[in-house]
């Protein structure tokens, strides 16, 4: 008989009981991290449901409900009288060095995704929006929303601007035939530099929803202002995606780390 491979044994960490999360989801996150960072990936086999439960302070209910979670997303296999153990093609992998440009990444999600046109209207945008793209007072937007999935699991939803004078060609039929950027260049439109900015918040009951997560998970935003050459703004466009599903990738090259191209730590505290 082959001995029975040894369990990770971990620090005690009782979950936070405060409105929100709740505790099942919360270590469901815990855990989804731990299995993507490879703590067990020695044995593949995650500690027993007692264990859990004496680690994180909760009840066995709690725990089967986390578990199940993780196999409902295929993370886990759950074996009756042996445990739980990672699927072997969920172990972390050496991951490649990013090599697409703007638009080769651009190229590359929308051949990958599949697309669903949620919104297409002319309209003027929030205040903030049209400081960014720089419009005159009472000028309109093409404003666009859209859900990408992949092999039917939401895993991006755009919410983008582009000054009317641009999007004269952008309809919901046009963006279910061509991405978004492609019809912006098949009009003449070149770019150049783009600021982004990467945040976090929490899913309302909108985006959780067309996430298909739970209201109050977290979700990864990031909002991008695509400029022409010229340097005048051509797209504003915020993508949500959920830490679950997606993750970004960035390299940055030597003679640019000194530089805003290596990102900026910006905080915000009240006085």
């Amino acid at each position: 008989m082959k001995p029975a491979k040894a369990q990770v044994e971990l620090a005690a960490s009782p979950l936070p009981r405060a409105p929100g999360t709740s505790l099942h989801r919360q270590l469901f996150v815990v855990l989804r991290d731990e299995i993507v960072r490879g703590v067990y990936s020695a044995s593949g086999l995650l500690p027993k449901e007692e264990s859990l439960c004496e680690r994180f302070g909760v009840s066995r209910i709690t725990v089967r409900r986390a578990l199940a979670d993780l196999a409902a997303q295929g993370l886990v296999e759950r074996r009756h009288g042996r445990g739980t153990f990672v699927l072997q093609d969920r172990l972390p992998l050496v991951r490649a060095r990013p090599s697409l440009s703007l638009i080769d990444s651009l190229r590359q999600t929308a051949s990958e995704t599949q697309v669903q046109v949620l919104r297409v209207e002319r309209v003027e945008a929030p205040s903030d929006v049209a400081a960014l793209l720089q419009l005159a007072p009472g000028e309109k937007a093409v404003h666009a929303l859209r859900l990408r999935s992949m092999n039917g699991t939401p895993v991006m939803l755009s919410d983008a601007w582009v000054p009317e004078r641009l999007g004269k060609q952008v309809t919901a039929t046009s963006l279910r035939k061509q991405a978004l950027y492609e019809i912006l260049m098949a009009q003449g439109v070149k770019f150049g530099r783009v600021i982004q900015e990467i945040t976090a918040e929490l899913s309302d009951p909108v985006r959780a929803k067309l996430m298909q997560t739970e209201v109050g998970a977290p979700l990864l935003k990031i909002v991008r202002v695509l400029h022409d050459p010229a340097a005048r703004p051509v797209q504003y466009i915020t993508v949500t995606m959920t830490p679950e599903r997606s993750r970004i990738l960035m390299d940055i090259p030597g003679e640019t780390v000194n530089t805003l191209s290596a990102g900026q730590f910006v905080h915000e505290v009240a006085g």
